[in-house]
């Protein structure tokens, strides 16, 4: 039987979906040099809430993720 959710946001990610984060993810951190578990599960947050509000492309994530960073030195 298939599950049929109300909203696009409340359908799980596939594991293809948590593979485009993660490579962003990693993509970001090295970018941006971030090592500290804190700041990587919060990008991690924003990386997979883009992602259910739409937001596939990779290219597209990293620059929104990114530009959420609290650092305007980095």
């Amino acid at each position: 039987m298939e599950e049929h959710f109300g909203n696009h946001r409340d359908e799980p990610l596939t594991s293809e979906d948590l593979t485009v984060c993660n490579n962003v993810l990693d993509d970001l951190c090295a970018q941006m040099d971030i090592t500290d578990n804190e700041t990587v599960a919060r990008l991690a947050s924003i990386i997979i809430e883009l992602y259910r509000q739409g937001v596939h492309e990779p290219e597209q994530l990293k620059l929104l993720a990114g530009a959420t960073r609290d650092d305007p030195d980095a």
